[in-house]
């Protein structure tokens, strides 16, 4: 393959779930913990678009990454070997809008909506009066495979990415082709807000953002680090705060973006996640 198509199929084929990827490389999943799975290359941890090997101190992010590392292969095999094991991300066609290069948005279906909304209602306790806003703006849709789908906005509000959703009976979530977190977020707007909060999902930061509607809730789209976007945030003067989850990647990835950024602060769920706190501590609706 030439340089160009290596590209643009990987723009295609990097937003396959990483559970799919393992699954397809024959590592086994844990029957304890449901973020580890076991692999020819260790124990890893998978959050979202993350994974981590322990035994090999070793991780990165999105399903090319975890190809390379669980085959042992070069970026351009790891391509190859998802492009064929996932033909249906390889021919992928049609994007919905070239707001970014390379981003490949699923397009909108109405007919998916309900569906997705009570998803998120029912299963996920977010205030439907929310979801409803949240559509109005155009910042969550569904897509035809009935996933809900949050996009990242970068300047002038231009989508630089999106988070997937699954919401029927096949759950999994991962990014649409060719997002590109570091140029953009998926955030709940509050012009009044005293803080930040810093989440590893969309889900997490609605469910921050109902828990702490003082706070703008910003979603880094995995456990991160160093977001390419952080340091203009920072530069706001906002009091910050990482939120990200209550394990060992989350401590772990939290720990890292204090070291860099010692004005950040971490702000630890009660349970797991904060779409978990909100759950056990569910806000009544208000009239």
């Amino acid at each position: 393959m030439i340089f160009q198509e290596i590209r643009n199929r990987a723009n295609r084929i990097r937003g396959v779930p990483l559970q799919e990827v393992l699954i397809k490389a024959g590592a086994r999943r844990d029957h304890y913990d449901k973020a580890k799975w076991h692999t020819t290359q260790g124990t890893i941890s998978c959050t979202g678009s993350k994974f981590m090997n322990w035994h090999q101190n070793a991780g990165g992010g999105g399903a090319i990454d975890l190809a390379m590392h669980l085959n042992n292969q070069g970026f351009k095999a790891a391509v190859e070997w998802l492009c064929h094991h996932f033909p249906d991300f390889d021919r992928l066609e049609q994007p919905q809008s070239f707001n970014a290069p390379g981003l490949i948005l699923p397009p909108h279906d109405r007919s998916k909506l309900p569906a997705v909304m009570r998803y998120l209602s029912n299963e996920r306790g977010i205030a439907p009066s929310i979801i409803q806003t949240l559509i109005q703006s155009g910042k969550l849709y569904a897509d035809h495979k009935g996933n809900a789908v949050f996009l990242l906005l970068g300047k002038e509000n231009k989508p630089v990415g999106a988070e997937l959703r699954g919401t029927t009976q096949a759950r999994w979530r991962g990014m649409a082709p060719g997002s590109q977190k570091d140029l953009g977020y998926f955030s709940i707007p509050n012009l009044c807000a005293t803080a930040i909060v810093l989440c590893e999902s969309a889900i997490d930061a609605v469910s921050c953002h109902i828990l702490h509607p003082d706070h703008l809730c910003i979603s880094t789209s995995g456990a991160r680090q160093n977001p390419g976007w952080l340091p203009s945030i920072i530069h706001q003067g906002s009091e910050i705060y990482c939120g990200f989850d209550s394990d060992a990647i989350g401590d772990a990835m939290a720990n890292a973006m204090i070291a860099l950024y010692p004005c950040i602060k971490r702000l630890r769920p009660a349970h797991h996640d904060w779409n978990d706190v909100l759950i056990s501590n569910p806000i009544p609706p208000t009239t």
